[in-house]
């Protein structure tokens, strides 16, 4: 799958091998990872593991997270997009196939609008060419920044699950409240 949408300081692409680096810087930062259950990677060969089940949800569900470029550097800085969560395996808060919109910065990009910008044009993405109904967003109740994004975006605060450890804040917006 090839896919490119651009925003005013970023290009939203396919996820490619090319990527590796940029991953692994990613994926092993424990800061990246502290509200998402400290699982970081280790190798550059996981990074590669993770590239290709991306790749992979892009043939079968036609959608998957997105590389996202600063359009100023070319830098690799993280990814943003939305995910088919399929099955009891990827099920959450009661739900499984289910639309969620996501994001993951590397730490020295955080605080620059990013997520917010990559994440606007993903639930754009999502409900005018997609034609999704309804997407979802989780956030761990800690996680401020995250939570802030969904709640810009316009998701609603659904409810407060338990996932494991953790406290989550579980978000929806109905295509039909899109943009109002």
């Amino acid at each position: 799958m090839k896919f490119q949408l651009q925003t005013k300081r970023l290009i939203l692409r396919d996820l490619r091998i090319t990527d590796l680096e940029g991953m692994f810087e990613l994926d092993s930062n424990p800061e990246v990872h502290k509200y998402l259950g400290n699982n970081t990677i280790k190798t550059k060969a996981e990074a590669e593991k993770n590239i290709a089940f991306v790749r992979r949800q892009y043939q079968e569900n036609g959608i998957g997270r997105f590389a996202v470029i600063e359009k100023k550097s070319g830098n690799f800085i993280g990814w943003s997009g939305l995910k088919l969560n399929k099955g009891k395996k990827e099920s959450l808060n009661g739900y499984q196939d289910f639309i969620d919109i996501g994001y993951r910065f590397i730490p020295k990009y955080w605080k620059k609008g990013y997520g917010l910008e990559s994440a606007i044009t993903c639930l754009d993405y999502g409900f005018k060419t997609m034609s999704y109904n309804i997407i979802y967003g989780a956030a761990e109740t800690r996680n401020i920044g995250s939570n802030k994004i969904l709640q810009k975006i316009g998701l609603q605060f659904v409810n407060e699950f338990k996932e494991g450890n953790k406290q989550v804040n579980w978000y929806e917006l109905k295509k039909i409240n899109y943009g109002k």
